[in-house]
C-alpha cells in the first residue's frame, strides 16, 4: 500500500502523485466515486456509460413503424402473461419437432360439423 501526502488546494482540489494514479488505473478525465467511510475520505474510480454512444434504435424507426412495434410488444406480453408459450425445450431437436408439430396442426383441415342434407 503506497501513502504519501497532497496537499488540499483551492475549491478542494487535491493533485493524486502519478505513482498512485498509475497503479490505481486512474486517468485524467475520468469519473471518481468520493464517499466518508469511518471518518477516512475514499476514492474510487467508476466506469461511466455515455448512453448516447450506446447502439439503439430510437432514431431507426417512424412513429407509425414505433406504434406498430409496441403493439406486437404488448400481444406477446399478453400472450406470455396467459400462458400462451412453447417450451421449455432440452435440446434443439425437441424445439424443432414442437414447431413442425404446431404447423401439422395448423395446415391439417379443420373439421366441420355434420353436413345437413337438405330435404325436398
Amino acid at each position: 500500500m503506497s501513502t504519501t501526502l497532497a496537499k488540499v488546494q483551492h475549491k478542494g482540489a487535491v493533485i493524486i502523485p502519478t505513482q498512485l494514479r498509475t497503479q490505481a488505473g486512474i486517468a485524467e478525465g475520468d469519473i471518481m466515486e468520493v464517499s466518508l467511510h469511518k471518518g477516512r475520505i475514499v476514492l474510487v474510480p467508476k466506469m461511466v456509460i455515455d448512453r448516447f454512444k450506446v447502439p439503439n434504435a430510437d432514431g431507426e424507426y417512424n412513429a407509425a413503424q414505433r406504434r406498430g412495434i409496441d403493439a406486437r410488444l404488448a400481444k406477446s406480453d399478453a400472450d406470455i402473461k396467459h400462458g400462451r408459450v412453447y417450451g421449455p425445450f432440452a435440446t434443439a431437436k425437441e424445439m424443432a419437432a414442437s414447431i413442425e408439430s404446431t404447423i401439422k396442426k395448423q395446415r391439417a383441415p379443420k373439421k366441420k360439423g355434420k353436413a345437413v342434407s337438405a330435404v325436398r
